[in-house]
């Protein structure tokens, strides 16, 4: 992934995400898919919660042939002139920028704030003070709702405070939801297919910001091993829901 942001003082380091845009974003961006955002926190002692599968490696079961595909001998039937063009295709109704997240399971309820980056590549996070413990939708990204990976992210805890709105992400299961009010009382309700610990160095851009067929929702914060020797959470906790 990327490096930390730095502490707000000795005394008290503030865990918070932040972090430089990969140069394989460039690449994302041209080829219309995910905007890609760097997430690293500072923190405390205590970890927060990990997936309870995080130690088990995924398995991926070998595709399966469709009985409903034609054999390779089965000729294949011309396109209709009937079919639709992109052009005639419906518009999607516009969606409207997102303020609350919900996420029953683990008692999470926030405001959601709307952060873009900062002038050197690194992604708003929620300043000290009264905005440090609300989620934030990074404007890079989709709004929830629309076709793509809309981005969630917020601080894990903080020294000064304890425990921060996404200290608990880690126990999201498949099949929770996360619900996204947005700016006109709609809501959009995610369903979580996969909770996912990833080592910074090794954060899966393509995965969490690439092209999707319909809306999908990533939430970030950071979790595994706290590191002392460079004040930060080595992995981030990815929740991704569609």
């Amino acid at each position: 992934m990327t490096g930390d942001a730095g502490p707000r003082d000795e005394q008290s380091p503030a865990r918070r995400p932040g972090g430089r845009i990969a140069a394989v974003v460039a690449a994302l961006l041209l080829l219309g898919g995910g905007t890609a955002v760097a997430v690293g926190v500072l923190g405390q002692d205590a970890d927060p919660a990990l997936p309870a599968a995080a130690a088990a490696p995924a398995t991926v079961s070998p595709a399966v042939p469709s009985s409903s595909a034609p054999a390779p001998s089965s000729p294949v039937p011309a396109p209709s002139s009937a079919a639709p063009t992109p052009t005639d295709l419906p518009t999607a109704a516009p969606v409207e920028l997102p303020v609350s997240v919900k996420i029953p399971a683990i008692g999470v309820e926030s405001e959601l704030l709307s952060l873009g980056t900062n002038d050197d590549g690194t992604v708003k996070v929620p300043e000290p003070g009264p905005d440090y413990d609300k989620a934030a939708w990074f404007n890079g990204s989709p709004r929830p709702g629309e076709r793509g990976p809309a981005v969630l992210e917020g601080h894990v805890d903080s020294a000064k405070n304890g425990p921060s709105v996404f200290y608990d992400l880690g126990k999201v299961a498949v099949g929770d939801q996360i619900e996204v009010t947005r700016a006109d009382g709609t809501m959009a309700s995610f369903t979580v297919y996969e909770t996912r610990v990833v080592p910074k160095d090794a954060f899966p851009t393509l995965d969490v910001y690439g092209n999707t067929s319909g809306p999908e929702l990533r939430v970030i914060t950071c979790g595994g091993p706290f590191d002392r020797s460079v004040r930060s959470y080595t992995d981030n906790i990815v929740v991704f829901a569609r």
